[in-house]
């Protein structure tokens, strides 16, 4: 089996509910995250964070996770962290390459497989999650949709090293069918399950009570009177 590894982008956020502080939400929707990504099996878990805000990944993280420091809060940077594009002094050595100077099968950190998920969707399923790497075997790319009214991606997975027709990804403007656009054929982008993420006063309906975990998140609202 490939090795995998599932990293939260702990990217800023731009809302958060009447009556809560924005920076207890982003560190309440950041830990519910991450306490997903422990439970899930086969597949190592990290996080990324711009250098501002290692204190949200230091605290949030479990002992042992990985944290990678990015230039900014994009997939692409993700990559770039994981594949050794930069170094953490802003050096840019390029990954080994593998026979008559094929890209290299897996990263500097062993990993082969790569999803990125966002940072607001407490009550993400490990299954959703499962289901955005699932199209790898086949694919070299694929897309998990944002629920609700609003563009932008719940995550992307890509072959390491990615392909070189991945255009620029924002987790909260890109859509599914400008990356298809872009590659060679329509099929090499799988689009998996969509879930809904937490950025406006509509998503916090999408909040399923029944749903087990994002207990901070759940905390937060009911602390300030808000219901799922």
């Amino acid at each position: 089996m490939a090795r995998r590894v599932v990293v939260a982008l702990l990217a800023p956020i731009a809302w958060a509910p009447p009556g809560v502080d924005p920076v207890r939400w982003r560190s309440a929707l950041a830990e519910d995250v991450v306490d997903l990504l422990a439970t899930l099996n086969e597949v190592d878990t990290a996080v990324a964070v711009t250098p501002a805000d290692r204190w949200l990944a230091d605290a949030v993280i479990w002992p042992g996770t990985r944290v990678y420091e990015v230039p900014e809060p994009s997939p692409n940077a993700v990559f770039a962290a994981l594949t050794g594009a930069h170094g953490p002094d802003g050096t840019d050595p390029s990954p080994s390459a593998g026979p008559a100077g094929e890209p290299a099968p897996a990263t500097d950190d062993g990993y082969e497989q790569v999803a990125v998920v966002v940072g607001d969707a407490p009550d993400l399923p490990g299954l959703t999650v499962g289901k955005l790497l699932r199209p790898l075997t086949s694919r070299p790319v694929a897309l998990a949709p944002a629920e609700g009214g609003l563009p932008g991606l719940l995550g992307v997975a890509a072959r390491l090293p990615v392909p070189s027709w991945l255009p620029p990804l924002d987790l909260d403007a890109t859509v599914p069918a400008t990356v298809r656009a872009a590659a060679p054929r329509p099929g090499d982008l799988a689009v998996t399950p969509s879930w809904h993420r937490l950025r406006g006063p509509a998503d916090l309906a999408r909040l399923d009570p029944a749903l087990s975990g994002w207990e901070n998140t759940r905390s937060l609202l009911s602390g300030a009177g808000h219901s799922g």
